[in-house]
């Protein structure tokens, strides 16, 4: 897994790291300029490509695409007239390689007007006028890519679980980060902007969805190492106490949002499944909390050659929820209901207090199950056990919470005030 998930020292690249940084912005502001608005900045962004980081095409001129090859270390240019330019990557100042990408961009027949102004770094330097020299560090710069590479994977695999609105894996030049959002649908509460050197506009637009988003930074940005984030806006009540994976995991205070180093998945015996554990962990924490139609929205992970069965043409392979029996293990004070298919347990957990009451407090579904509304089975059960034997329910599991909120004709097992 070495050659896979590299080691990355950001204090020890660093300066290279910001050159870099500020390239890409470069870069992305000339896409940003020449491209139409796509709904959360998703017209300026970079993709992860086998040899670097690739703009995409450009609507400027004959049609024009930026690749930063980050193995020949070179800038290039191509456009729709089958023309190529390019420049090379190494020791420079930030005023040069404008310069050099403003000429490529004539080169190639475009027209190189975009903002010269850099956002998201502390003490700002108009591109034109930062003639600091700054170092570049190839080796590094090709383990941040193979990094970027296998994080990309573990991105995309992530991202084939979500039916609803999901942005591409995508890097962002404003923050340097690889990043992967899900939408529950629904509005949420006007930004207050103020991120410093980012327009509040661009914000507020950014944020007026709600929106579980993970991604993976060098470094920087408050902490000095590589790692992961997870985050919701808005944030639900009691997220940053949720319970997640890995143990290596946590709540980051200053950020406001949990924290994976990238160390400890690079030491992991499988790196892939702890980073997916930790995306799946937190977005759970957000669309339970949230209380998103988690039923609606998700799916069986994608596989290769295999098309998502629709959720009302269910194959005998994939039994529909009502037609798999949902069972009930009841100890003194604990129980659960669960549902076993094919040898892979959801389970939805309850505490009795008393004769008459239970209190629901957690709900588990694996991600091969999803798209199936095995959660959803699971609660009616508890509800039509609840009105048989006259007991009354308290959903503290969000994800149970929610389902009741959206049926009810279930809402007669609450406690009432």
């Amino acid at each position: 897994m070495s050659n896979t998930w590299p080691h990355l020292d950001y204090l020890g690249w660093r300066e290279t790291c910001s050159a870099l940084h500020l390239y890409l912005q470069i870069a992305g502001k000339y896409r940003l300029a020449h491209s139409p608005w796509l709904n959360h900045s998703w017209n300026a962004t970079f993709y992860v490509t086998p040899r670097g980081l690739s703009s995409s095409p450009i609507p400027d001129g004959p049609g024009i695409e930026i690749l930063f090859d980050l193995y020949d270390h070179r800038v290039v240019g191509t456009n729709g007239d089958g023309r190529e330019a390019s420049f090379a990557l190494g020791p420079s100042t930030v005023a040069t390689f404008y310069a050099d990408f403003v000429r490529l961009v004539s080169d190639l027949g475009g027209t190189p007007t975009f903002d010269g102004q850099p956002n998201e770094v502390p003490y700002p330097i108009p591109f034109r006028e930062d003639h600091r020299d700054r170092p570049w560090d190839r080796e590094a710069v090709q383990r941040f890519h193979r990094a970027s590479t296998a994080v990309d994977r573990v991105f995309k695999a992530f991202r084939t679980s979500f039916i609803g609105k999901s942005s591409p894996v995508h890097l962002f030049w404003g923050a340097l980060d690889l990043a992967v959002t899900r939408f529950s649908g629904r509005r949420a509460p006007l930004h207050r902007g103020g991120i410093p050197a980012l327009p509040d506009d661009v914000a507020r637009e950014a944020y007026d969805r709600e929106v579980s988003s993970a991604g993976f930074w060098p470094g920087g940005g408050g902490i000095d190492y590589p790692a992961f984030y997870a985050y919701a806006y808005p944030s639900p009540s009691s997220f940053r106490s949720a319970s997640v994976r890995p143990d290596a995991a946590f709540w980051h205070e200053e950020l406001g949002e949990f924290i994976l180093p990238y160390d400890a998945v690079r030491s992991a015996a499988d790196p892939n499944e702890a980073l997916m554990a930790f995306l799946v962990s937190t977005y759970e924490a957000a669309a339970d909390r949230g209380g998103w139609d988690r039923d609606l929205l998700e799916c069986v992970p994608g596989r290769p050659r295999q098309a998502r069965l629709p959720d009302a043409e269910q194959s005998d392979q994939v039994p529909r929820a009502t037609d798999i029996p949902v069972e009930r293990e009841e100890g003194t004070t604990k129980g659960r209901y669960r549902i076993s298919v094919e040898g892979i347990e959801a389970e939805m957990t309850y505490t009795r207090s008393g004769e008459k009451l239970i209190i629901i407090d957690h709900t588990d579904v694996p991600a091969a199950l999803r798209g199936r509304r095995i959660g959803e089975q699971m609660v009616r059960r508890a509800v039509e056990d609840a009105r048989r034997d006259g007991v009354i329910i308290i959903p503290l599991c969000p994800f149970a919470k929610a389902q009741i909120e959206r049926h009810p004709e279930w809402q007669d097992v609450l406690r009432r005030a």
